[in-house]
């Protein structure tokens, strides 16, 4: 349920991320604090962070940014909310055993009384796993087993599977979290493999506009490839949630994040009432929650986005 009911869709805003996002500044745990009890004080949904370890390369306009372990963080914020749902945005299944994966995800579900949003993708950055000595080949393939175990624990509560790349034998995930059959799934990928491998199963579907436009007019190819999953599938693509990452420029300023793509992002820029009509023609798409990356991504403009939230909610 949306935290204001006159709200066209629900709103999450994602943290910063990588070393120097806080408007050229690294965020530390007490400004994660702080922006998370503002955040939630504001009525906004959610609470987002993305799941890597570091950008390097490609990935990057400078040699390198570090970045916060996702979980540890989601952790620590699933303590100090109360209402606002976590989400990791998103997690490839490639960073930790599957098995542990699942474990941690239903102990932060324990931990937040039931609030997480599992975001699940198979990863891309090359550099990235280089450095922390994980495999970079066969991603997709290693995603399906991956998935399976992690689904099939939170889900079902236990798992007998031999694979490839990932066995979890005779496991069980005890004791459970307070969801029955867990936390929502979220899926970040177009990739008709991907889709075929997860629409089955998952709540929800995310698309990520951060490094490009983040316009509602570059929803409708990207859900069209979803509903046609849906489709082949055999299910009603009425029954997956749709949610967008997309960028808001409230100030004006233009410092785009290094981690945000600054060369290709065309965040959502104006005025508050400018702003607000543009989230809503995400709603008109079909897109029920959005997660917010703000530029710059600091404390004050999470306070100015107030104002855009005030028009949404009229």
């Amino acid at each position: 349920m949306n935290a204001q009911k006159n709200r066209p869709l629900k709103l999450g805003l994602v943290l910063p991320e990588a070393e120097w996002d806080m408007g050229g500044k690294t965020a530390g745990w007490s400004d994660y604090v702080a922006m998370a009890r503002l955040i939630e004080d504001m009525g906004i949904d959610s609470i987002w962070f993305v799941d890597h370890l570091l950008y390097r390369g490609d990935a990057t306009t400078i040699e390198q940014q570090g970045v916060r372990e996702c979980w540890s963080i989601l952790t620590g914020l699933a303590a100090i909310t109360e209402r606002l749902e976590l989400g990791s945005l998103v997690t490839p299944t490639s960073y930790r055993n599957p098995a542990m994966l699942a474990k941690i995800v239903d102990t932060v579900e324990e931990i937040s009384g039931g609030r997480v949003i599992l975001g699940l993708g198979a990863g891309w950055h090359g550099d990235e796993y280089r450095a922390f000595g994980y495999p970079f080949d066969r991603l997709v393939s290693r995603f399906e087993e991956a998935f399976t175990i992690v689904r099939s624990l939170l889900v079902d509560g236990a798992v007998d599977f031999e694979g490839t790349y990932y066995s979890a034998r005779d496991c069980e995930l005890r004791p459970r979290g307070p969801r029955p059959n867990g936390p929502p799934i979220m899926i970040g990928s177009t990739g008709k493999r991907m889709l075929r491998i997860t629409v089955p199963h998952v709540q929800m579907w995310n698309a990520w506009l951060c490094s490009e436009r983040s316009n509602a007019d570059e929803v409708p190819a990207r859900r069209e490839l979803v509903d046609a999953a849906c489709r082949d599938a055999g299910r009603d693509p009425a029954t997956l949630e749709r949610t967008v990452s997309i960028q808001v420029d409230p100030t004006g300023t233009g410092k785009i994040p290094m981690s945000m793509a600054p060369d290709t992002a065309t965040p959502l820029s104006g005025s508050p009432q400018e702003i607000a009509a543009s989230i809503r023609d995400f709603a008109q798409q079909g897109i029920t929650h959005l997660q917010v990356a703000l530029v710059p991504n600091t404390i004050e403009t999470i306070e100015i986005f107030g104002t855009v939230l005030e028009e949404l909610d009229r």
